[in-house]
């Protein structure tokens, strides 16, 4: 038996873990099939579940989003935006976010792979953590204004102090979001950095 299970908007903002403005852009971009119902959509919960299949990784460590850096050629580019953390699972799970909301995303696990990232490509947003061993967070960010000095940052922490956040902001960061975030937190801080 096939399964017919339909979902509300609302039904898949919560599945998905997106807002609104994320799954209106996917029915535009024809990622997800919606089927309106008089003021409503409904969507095919196996279609969902399929699209999302597509999204996930195949074999290597690297998440599918942060595959080949190319600016589609004539219109508008989506915005590219480089995810720093050392933690595997917060990249991959922004990463999944991001790309989900059309974004074209790039990862690195340190501020070094960071910065080499930073001088082949051109990025529209940096979002960092601010404790990884090594170059902390708010030495990759100096760095990186080195590169574009407009660059919008957000920055993503489990410890935050005074001192830091202080700093911060007199580096001109975009958004601060202490950890553990939720998703809607991430688009909107990402929306809003990036002057959508």
């Amino acid at each position: 038996m096939i399964d017919e299970t339909f979902l509300t908007t609302e039904e898949v903002l919560e599945y998905l873990q997106v807002n609104l403005r994320t799954v209106y852009r996917l029915i535009k971009a024809g990622k997800i099939p919606a089927v309106r119902v008089g003021r409503q959509w409904r969507f095919r919960k196996r279609d969902i579940d399929a699209w999302l299949d597509s999204q996930r990784p195949r074999g290597g460590s690297r998440p599918a989003a942060s595959a080949a850096p190319v600016r589609p050629a004539g219109g508008a580019a989506r915005p590219r935006v480089l995810v720093v953390d050392d933690e595997a699972s917060i990249r991959d799970l922004l990463a999944k976010t991001l790309a989900l909301a059309e974004y074209d995303v790039d990862v690195a696990p340190d501020g070094r792979s960071a910065l080499e990232r930073m001088r082949m490509y051109p990025y529209d947003l940096l979002i960092a953590d601010l404790k990884m061993p090594g170059m902390d967070g708010l030495t990759l960010i100096r760095e990186a204004k080195r590169y574009k000095a407009d660059l919008p940052v957000i920055i993503i922490t489990g410890f935050s102090t005074e001192s830091s956040a202080i700093e911060a902001v007199n580096l001109g960061v975009a958004g601060y979001l202490t950890k553990p975030f939720r998703v809607p937190q991430v688009l909107a801080a990402a929306a809003k950095a990036l002057g959508e």
